[in-house]
Order: structure tokens, then sequence, then C-alpha cells
């Protein structure tokens, strides 16, 4: 919701509107994470900014208009994985005990997170079969 509050509007909206069950998972800031909670949304916007959290839908009755029921509504990561994962006690307390790991595994979750959103950029391009256009 702190990256988009139209995306979150209409995924909710989708998701009541689907004949069936639907699911919506979402990124909910807690004060075990560390952060000040007056920013909670800030701090959502960042998990987007950095490619952790990739805003997406997935909208089965679109297979049914012969589109790809994947989409993706966040743009490129725009700043480094650390840029929101250090604001959040709970990553910071591993530089503060080992730093050097700290930085690989900041190091390994940039990458992680630009293989995921690419990954998905690949299969909201993807066309459907055309069996699966007729469902």
């Amino acid at each position: 919701m702190g990256s988009s509050d139209q995306q979150t509007l209409k995924t909710l909206l989708e998701a009541d509107a689907y004949d069936g069950p639907s699911l919506v998972i979402a990124y909910s800031h807690c004060i075990a994470h560390g952060i000040d909670m007056r920013k909670g949304l800030d701090q959502q916007k960042l998990a987007v900014n950095s490619g952790i959290w990739p805003l997406y839908r997935y909208n089965p009755n679109l297979a049914k208009e012969g589109k790809n029921p994947l989409v993706i509504d966040s743009k490129d990561p725009s700043i480094p994985v650390k840029e929101y994962a250090y604001n959040e006690t709970r990553y910071r307390m591993l530089v503060q005990s080992d730093e050097n790991r700290a930085e690989l595994l900041m190091n390994e979750a940039e990458d992680d997170a630009k293989r995921r959103v690419e990954m998905y950029k690949q299969m909201a391009a993807m066309q459907l079969p055309a069996s699966d256009q007729n469902k």
C-alpha cells in the first residue's frame, strides 16, 4: 500500500470480483522490524523500489480473454536492496555481529531480487497457448 494505493485497491477489487478463492499477499511493517512505525508506508515503498517486494497480480479471468493472467505493476528496481533493508533492525543486527557476512548476504539479496524481477517480467510477457485462451 505504501508504494501504490491504486495498485492495492485494484488488487483487492480483482480479488473480490473473482468467482472463487482469492489470496492477497501483502507486506506489513511491524514493530519487530525495528523501524519507526510512523514511517511504515515509506518502508513498504522502499521494499518495492528495491525489487525485494515486486507488485504483481495474477487474475485467471484474463486467460479467458486470451491475455496473460500475470500482470507486473511495479517498475524495475530503482534503489539498492540495502537502502530498504538497513532501515530495519533485523537486518542491521548482522552488520554489527559479522560485517563481512552481512555484506555477502546483502549482495546475494540484491542479485536475487534482480533475478526474480526479470523472471516475473519474462513470465508476464509470455503468450498463452491457444488451448488456454478458450477456457
